[in-house]
């Protein structure tokens, strides 16, 4: 397991990145507010041996085995995409464990949905294997680059470093997420969302072109105390093209 840490003051806030990124998506955050951020299995730099568990309940139980090794008993979870789906299942189990809960473009643990045309074609077998083998650096650039409004949210160098860390073992995960995670399936794992008694902040750029802003006012309606802040002119990674985001963030885990 591959894991940055911040030094940190009062209750640790661990950072859970998305697909098909690493702990990289946090470094910012982390120099502002230090933690803990690792790179999830199947991903970065991380174990992505074929026998793990790359469901969202098996991403769930490596935070709760993560949380073990490192002795954090309450947390704050700040989670993105996969990660995001990562983080309410872990809160659904041990509710008392987190203080608070920042979800950024977060995968739907919601009814009423259907993928987007890409998921459903890399959910299909060999069809899948097909398209994440056939997929270039260009092809990747041209998809990250999509999913953002600012020319500048994807440098050369930040494709780089996903590029370099998107090999067999990270496409696999991220297909094993996806057919793991079909709709009636991941609105199962977000039954008892409603429980959640936490303060909840979720974060949506409503130019994501796979998830649907609306999603965000739907996790605002299910969570008890959340605040639903939708981003007009950011994408599925609302803070590389909005930077009050981290702001924000930074304000909502460390309040005064």
């Amino acid at each position: 397991m591959f894991c940055r840490s911040a030094t940190w003051t009062g209750t640790a806030v661990i950072y859970l990145h998305g697909a098909p990124c690493s702990s990289d998506a946090w470094l910012a955050f982390l120099e502002r507010t230090g933690g803990v951020a690792p790179d999830l299995p199947g991903f970065g730099r991380s174990s992505k041996a074929s026998h793990l568990d790359y469901s969202l309940s098996g991403q769930a139980e490596f935070l709760e085995q993560l949380l073990a090794e490192l002795a954090l008993e309450e947390v704050v979870l700040v989670a993105h995409d996969w990660g995001a789906g990562a983080a309410l299942v872990f809160a659904q189990r041990h509710p008392a464990r987190v203080q608070r809960l920042v979800l950024c473009n977060a995968v739907p643990l919601l009814d009423g949905w259907r993928w987007h045309r890409l998921a459903r074609l890399l959910r299909a077998p060999a069809l899948g294997e097909l398209l994440m083998g056939a997929t270039t650096r260009s092809l990747l650039a041209r998809h990250l680059r999509r999913g953002s409004v600012r020319v500048s949210a994807w440098p050369d160098s930040a494709v780089d470093a996903v590029w370099e860390q998107f090999d067999h073992g990270t496409q696999r995960a991220i297909l094993r997420l996806l057919r793991d995670g079909d709709e009636q399936r991941l609105a199962t794992a977000g039954a008892s969302l409603q429980t959640l008694r936490m303060p909840a902040l979720v974060l949506w750029g409503e130019r994501d072109p796979w998830l649907s802003s609306e999603l965000a006012d739907a996790y605002g309606a299910r969570l008890a105390h959340a605040d639903v802040w939708r981003i007009s002119d950011a994408g599925h990674w609302p803070w590389l093209d909005e930077p009050g985001v981290l702001d924000r963030i930074a304000e909502f885990v460390a309040p005064p």
